[in-house]
C-alpha cells in the first residue's frame, strides 16, 4: 500500500516535518509493508518555510533580528513579552527570484507565553522588517505567509516599518497594536508612495498567502473569530473590531480618491488573516492576497503525490469549523475524497463530525507530542484498516 503522509503543524508541539515522521512511525507499525511518502504541508501559516524546504524547493537564509510582536520593557508582564527582537528567516526559491517569509516568525502567537498575549497591544512591525530584509535580496517576487499571529492591528505595524504614519486627532503617533486604532484620525503615506496607497519600495510582485477565508470585519472577521484565542476578552474584541472598522474608514479617505478599493479589500475572503495583516499588506503595500493552501499544494507537488497514493494520512492540532475555511487539511480531505483515496486523520482534538468516509483519531484535547501522534496514527489504522471503497 502506498501511503501519502501529509500533515500540517501541530501548533504548540510539532512542526509539520516532525509530525510527518511521527505519523510514519505509527503507519509502519500498523501497516508494516506500506510504502510511505512524507509531504509536510502548510496553508501559508506557521510551517510554510519548513514545508517548502522539505520539498526541496529552496534554501533558507537569515533575515537577522526583527521586531517581536510585543513592546520591549513592558513592566506589567514577564517572560518573552519583554523581548524586543526575534530571529527572522527568508527562504529563497527559483534561484533567488522568489523570496518567502513567514509572518509568524515576527508576530506569531507561539512567541508569547499565554499570560502575555494581548492583541490590543501586539503588533506586526516585525513583518515589515522581514519584508525589507527579503527585498534586500532583490527578488522578482516576494511571498509572505500569514497565520498563527498574536496580533490584530490590520497590518498597521508592518505599514509603519515602511514609512506610514498613523496619527490621532492631535497629530500624535498612535501606540502600536489594534487597540489604539479606534483613535485613528489621519494616515500619512511615505514620501514617494504611489497613488494607490502602496509603498514606494516594492518588488514587481508581492503575494500574501492567506490561511483562512475570513473577511476583515463583522461576525466572521479578524477580531470576532480569532482575537479571543489571542487573549482578548469580549470588551477587547469589541474595541479591536471598532479599531479595524476605523482603519478602513480613514484609509478609504486618506489613501486615494476612490474609497472602493479599500472597502473591497476589507471584504475580500482572506482579508482577516493574521489579524487583518492580509488587508494591510494589500492596502498599504500593494500585495495580492491569494489562498495559501492552493499555492503551497501546487509548489510542493501535492497533486502528483496524491495520484500515486492508495491512502492519505493527514492531521493538525485541532480539526474544527475553521478547518474548512481555507486550511490545508480541509483541502487535503476534499481533494483525496474527489480522487477516491481513503483518508485517516490524526489530531490533538476533533470537534464535530468528520466528512463522510474520513476516519479520525484524536488525543482527547491533549497537546500531542511525537509519541502521541505515532500512537494515534497506529490506532486509527488498526481500528479501521483502509479499503478501496472506504
Amino acid at each position: 500500500m502506498r501511503v501519502l503522509i501529509c500533515p500540517t503543524a501541530f501548533k504548540g508541539s510539532l512542526g509539520a516535518a516532525r509530525a510527518a515522521r511521527a505519523m510514519e512511525e505509527g503507519v509502519r507499525r500498523a501497516l508494516p509493508g506500506a510504502a510511505c511518502t512524507r509531504l509536510p504541508l502548510s496553508d501559508g501559516g506557521p510551517g510554510l518555510i519548513e514545508s517548502l524546504e522539505s520539498a526541496g524547493a529552496g534554501r533558507i537564509v537569515e533575515a537577522g533580528d526583527v521586531s517581536g510582536p510585543a513592546p520591549a520593557g513592558d513592566a506589567t508582564t514577564t517572560g518573552d513579552r519583554s523581548r524586543a527582537e526575534v530571529r527572522g528567516r527568508v527562504l529563497l526559491l527559483d534561484g533567488g527570484r522568489t523570496a518567502v517569509v513567514e509572518s509568524a516568525d515576527a508576530c506569531g502567537l507561539a512567541l508569547l507565553p499565554p499570560e502575555a498575549r494581548d492583541p490590543l497591544t501586539t503588533h506586526t512591525r516585525g513583518v515589515g522588517d522581514l519584508l525589507l530584509a527579503a527585498m534586500d535580496r532583490e527578488p522578482a517576487r516576494l511571498v509572505v505567509g500569514l497565520g498563527g499571529s498574536a496580533t490584530c492591528d490590520g497590518g498597521s505595524g508592518a505599514a509603519r516599518t515602511v514609512g506610514y504614519r498613523f496619527l490621532d486627532e492631535r497629530g500624535g503617533e498612535l501606540p502600536d497594536g489594534g487597540g489604539s486604532l479606534v483613535d485613528l484620525a489621519d494616515i500619512r503615506r511615505p514620501a514617494g508612495s504611489s497613488g494607490d496607497g502602496s509603498a514606494s519600495r516594492a518588488v514587481p510582485e508581492l503575494l500574501a498567502l492567506a490561511d483562512v477565508d475570513n473577511p476583515l470585519l463583522g461576525p466572521e472577521g479578524a477580531a470576532a473569530t480569532y482575537a479571543p484565542q489571542k487573549g482578548a476578552d469580549p470588551a477587547g474584541v469589541e474595541r479591536l473590531e471598532a479599531g479595524l472598522r476605523r482603519l478602513v474608514e480613514v484609509a478609504s479617505r486618506d489613501l486615494e480618491a476612490d474609497p472602493g478599493r479599500v472597502r473591497a479589500a476589507a471584504d475580500r475572503p482572506g482579508a482577516g488573516a493574521a489579524g487583518g495583516l492580509a488587508f494591510g499588506l494589500e492596502v498599504f503595500l500593494g500585495a495580492r492576497v491569494v489562498g495559501g493552501t492552493d499555492w503551497v499544494l501546487r509548489r510542493v507537488g501535492f497533486g502528483d503525490a496524491l495520484e500515486d497514493a492508495d491512502l492519505v494520512v493527514s492531521g493538525e492540532g485541532a480539526y474544527d469549523r475553521t478547518t474548512e475555511r481555507g486550511k490545508v487539511v480541509g483541502e487535503v480531505i476534499r481533494r483525496a475524497r474527489e480522487a477516491g483515496v481513503p483518508v485517516r486523520l490524526v489530531c490533538g482534538r476533533i470537534e464535530g463530525e468528520l466528512p463522510p468516509g474520513v476516519r479520525g483519531e484524536d488525543g482527547g484535547g491533549r497537546v500531542l507530542d511525537a509519541g502521541g501522534v505515532a500512537a494515534a496514527a497506529e490506532r486509527v489504522l488498526r481500528r479501521e484498516p483502509p479499503t478501496g471503497g472506504d
